[in-house]
């Protein structure tokens, strides 16, 4: 589950937040790296005000730690924290799922849907299935068409979460909770759109969980 694409930046800050957002996911960007101002400055072409903003922003959202004397870094978590997260990125994926398979019908962007679970279905390499996933995701917020979900779901730290553990064999069952997840919902089958959503997360903790016990 995700990070859902952030929205096309309208600014520099949106541009440099947007793209350590997705680093993250790529691992240009890893957990408890310093983040300094100058090289971000010119790694994204932004005034170094541009970067303050951003880095605040990720604060905010819980992506970066900011030290008065150590300057920002990308938060790392520790297992319980990433347990924290996954508790409710599972109540809420599975209430994403449900509600927009209550209102797939009559969803003008139910081909958006379809066209991102085709997009899965294709991406051959890491980065194409990156950005497929995140639209998967846009085009559920998309279908739910609900504000406060539509607010609250990306500040979700799994971007965090999948930095900080990476799991061998998690884009494949990614992808098959997915299909499950965009089938259920597509046949507007609400409970069952629920219980895939609610699904995925808990087979993600349990990958995770496995991995940090050996």
């Amino acid at each position: 589950m995700p990070s859902p694409d952030t929205p096309p930046p309208a600014s520099a800050s949106g541009a440099v937040f947007a793209g350590i957002v997705h680093g993250l996911e790529a691992q240009t960007f890893l957990p408890g790296q310093r983040l300094v101002e100058t090289e971000l400055a010119e790694q994204f072409g932004v005034g170094r005000n541009s970067v303050r903003e951003a880095l605040q922003k990720l604060a905010a959202d819980g992506i970066v730690d900011l030290n008065r004397h150590r300057g920002a870094a990308i938060r790392a978590l520790t297992l319980a924290d990433a347990q924290d997260v996954l508790e409710i990125a599972e109540y809420m994926t599975g209430l994403l799922s449900a509600t927009a398979a209550r209102r797939a019908g009559t969803s003008e962007h139910t081909p958006a849907l379809h066209a991102a679970l085709d997009e899965l279905d294709g991406a051959t390499g890491r980065q194409a299935f990156l950005a497929a996933r995140r639209h998967f995701y846009r085009a559920l917020l998309d279908v739910a068409a609900n504000r406060e979900l539509k607010r609250l779901f990306p500040a979700i730290q799994m971007h965090v979460v999948h930095a900080c553990f990476r799991v061998p064999g998690l884009r494949e069952l990614r992808l098959a909770d997915y299909r499950r997840i965009g089938a259920a919902v597509l046949a507007g089958q609400a409970e069952a759109a629920r219980q895939a959503g609610i699904g995925h997360v808990r087979r993600v903790r349990e990958a995770i969980e496995a991995m940090a016990a050996e």
